[in-house]
């Protein structure tokens, strides 16, 4: 089983699925591709907009929901933090890079993540970043020089590409022989779809 875990390593939603789907995968055996994106380019091809753009009612209504699924699951949440919005390309390399070197990727992801919507710090600092891996188990210093090589940055590119050929418009999205499950409310479905396999 395998799954296409597509996210943007600042997106609230993928923060409050991370674990759970972590606890997923490993429940179920499944392997997973871990693909951050540049979530502006799939909002520019897909007719979403950036938090900043939207309307206030859509603003004001997106943080309620956050609080709400914050309370319902126990996981805890910055609703306003104070790098954000930020540049994700910085953290986004970084996990390729740990992709490319074969190390836990998925376990980074929910580090960056829980970094800027609990530990409210900048995952656009690459000392910060560095920090975030060696707390992993990971070397930091090699992941950094790893994720500022050119076919890095042209992966992440690439991944961004292919998500929007397979229709991914929104973070998380989980692709499973094709099948499309977007945001964290629907891991129950994605439950189900691995337990089918």
């Amino acid at each position: 089983m395998r799954v296409a875990y597509w996210f943007s390593v600042a997106s609230p939603w993928t923060w409050l699925g991370s674990a759970r789907f972590a606890q997923l995968v490993a429940q179920s055996g499944a392997q997973v591709d871990v693909l951050p994106i540049d979530l502006g380019a799939v909002f520019a091809a897909s007719g979403g907009r950036p938090f900043t753009e939207r309307p206030e009612a859509r603003r004001t209504y997106r943080q309620l929901e956050l609080a709400r699924w914050s309370r319902r699951l126990g996981v805890p949440i910055t609703l306003e933090p104070r790098y954000y919005p930020v540049d994700r390309t910085p953290a986004s390399h970084l996990l390729i890079a740990a992709r490319r070197q074969g190390l836990g990727a998925l376990d980074l992801s929910h580090a960056l993540l829980r970094a800027i919507w609990h530990e409210d710090r900048d995952i656009s600092d690459w000392s910060t970043l560095r920090q975030i891996a060696d707390a992993a188990g990971l070397d930091g210093a090699s992941l950094l020089e790893d994720a500022l090589q050119p076919a890095v940055a042209e992966a992440f590119q690439a991944d961004t590409h292919r998500a929007i050929a397979a229709g991914v418009f929104g973070a998380p999205t989980f692709i499973v022989d094709g099948e499309r499950f977007w945001g964290q409310d629907r891991l129950d479905f994605l439950a189900e779809r691995l337990a089918r396999k």
